[in-house]
């Protein structure tokens, strides 16, 4: 047809589908049909075959082409022209903080309209008085956000299982003329590693018409080979203390059903080389590092370490992951449990108990730091020491030194006073040790030789002269303490 047959397939199909759209005529219909037999010649009354059941031949009012709608009703085999119609067999994945109360757009599929890498999809929908009315008499869960909302969910197109929330590259929402707010990019800390978008439900109520009057949604999305589908929804937001409640009231495993699952671990098994006597389980919250408040684990997790709830819920309202802070496995809403078991544990041991073990029996036992075990070890082994008082002082004032030379008759390096003392060092009242400081090596054999003059010249009647120390000053004046 004049046309060139080079190029990408894409290109190709979308070259096709704009003559055969567009440029409809008996000519270009009796090539495709004889394109057709050369490939299938055996094919006979193909037509009337492939025609679907329930399919009109006349063309849509809504058909953007108004030369294939005054020219004929069918064109190639005989299927009326499509109209992009919603892709109901597309599932996305429900979400803990969001209860879907009405679906006002069911997921429709984003249609690339040209080759350009940037496309613009819209899509439109009202919303009736009733809806409009839950939306005005909401409660605020903080300052401009309120708990009944319409939001924009963005998925992979593909009917197989259900689909997660995912963003096309180079996403723009514009709502009624104004773009709305899309979540960014979450900033890597490892290197190399490119950062992640967090997809979650995009909120286009402010910008909503609260009324009879139709919205209009314009999607701008980057066309890189991958199928989108777009849907929204009027939803009911929780938060996380409403989501903990929920927990607490629907999903809380009594404590006896958590001894039989600590004895089903601990069963000996003759098969097994090793024998398991214990299982040792931490009070420690891995994600905050903090004592636990509320245990929580996963039902279909094979471990019995539990974290806190309360923390666990928080976070992903911030940034869902919904993942195991243990053993990194997946750990949606629904499948979380309280633990009855360790609950009573923590209300039963004190602050400084950080860890326990389980018995095959079901029991348990805490288990202390061993740098507590250490240090209650030195306590109890510590022995008693006499305590050595070397600053007493005298009525006087003065140091008891000097007096205790008076009372033993002699002061010299070696003599011992009358307490046992060794030289220099005299009993005080109180049965301490009082140690003169003031002396020293010299002075004291200076002393030693002094003091035994002192006794062949004790009945001359001279009172010798007053000791004085390397620094000149008075012995008698000076008391240490």
């Amino acid at each position: 047809m004049g046309r060139s047959k080079s190029g990408l397939k894409q290109d190709l199909v979308g070259r096709a589908l704009r003559l055969v759209q567009t440029e409809y005529s008996p000519e270009l219909l009796k090539n495709v049909r004889q394109l057709y037999e050369s490939r299938f010649p055996k094919t006979s009354g193909w037509l009337a075959a492939r025609r679907p059941e329930g399919i009109p031949v006349a063309y849509s009012s809504l058909s953007s082409s108004p030369t294939a709608t005054s020219q004929g009703a069918d064109y190639l085999n005989g299927i009326s022209k499509p109209i992009p119609t919603p892709a109901a067999e597309v599932k996305l994945v429900p979400l803990p903080f969001y209860q879907t109360l009405e679906t006002l757009l069911p997921p429709t599929e984003l249609i690339a309209q040209n080759n350009e890498k940037l496309q613009d999809s819209q899509c439109i929908f009202e919303l009736t008085p009733n809806q409009a009315d839950q939306i005005r008499n909401a409660s605020e869960l903080r300052p401009g956000i309120r708990s009944i909302q319409v939001v924009l969910r963005i998925c992979y197109t593909d009917s197989i299982g259900v689909q997660e929330d995912q963003y096309p590259p180079n996403i723009a929402v514009k709502v009624n003329q104004s773009y709305c707010h899309v979540p960014g990019y979450y900033p890597s800390n490892k290197p190399g590693v490119e950062p992640r978008r967090p997809c979650r439900p995009v909120n286009i109520t402010p910008w909503l018409h609260l009324s009879n009057v139709t919205n209009r949604v314009t999607v701008t999305w980057g066309n890189f080979g991958k199928r989108y589908s777009v849907a929204v929804y009027l939803v009911r937001v929780f938060t996380a203390a409403d989501l903990f409640s929920q927990l607490k009231l629907c999903s809380v495993e009594s404590a006896e059903r958590c001894r039989e699952r600590i004895q089903d671990k601990l069963r000996f098994d003759p098969e097994s080389e090793i024998a398991t006597t214990g299982l040792r389980v931490s009070l420690i919250c891995p994600l905050v590092k903090m004592r636990l408040g509320v245990p929580c684990r996963v039902l279909t997790c094979a471990h019995l370490q539990c974290f806190d709830a309360v923390f666990f819920l928080q976070m992903n309202e911030k940034k869902p992951t919904w993942t195991c802070p243990v053993c990194d496995k997946p750990a949606p809403f629904e499948l979380l449990t309280i633990d009855g078991l360790l609950s009573e544990i923590l209300k039963e041991t004190s602050e400084d108990i950080e860890e326990i073990e389980y018995l095959t029996d079901g029991s348990w036992r805490p288990i202390r730091d061993d740098k507590e075990r250490d240090r209650e070890r030195e306590r109890s082994n510590t022995p008693e020491y006499p305590v050595v008082d070397i600053c007493i002082p005298e009525a006087n004032g003065h140091s008891p030194a000097h007096s205790s030379t008076s009372l033993t008759g002699k002061s010299g390096s070696g003599s011992v006073g009358a307490a046992g003392v060794p030289g220099g060092a005299a009993v005080a009242p109180g049965g301490g040790a009082v140690v003169d400081l003031t002396l020293d090596s010299s002075s004291e054999e200076e002393g030693g030789g002094a003091g035994g003059d002192s006794e062949d010249t004790e009945d001359s009647g001279d009172s010798p002269a007053p000791k004085r120390g390397r620094y000149n000053y008075d012995k008698d004046l000076v008391t240490a303490y």
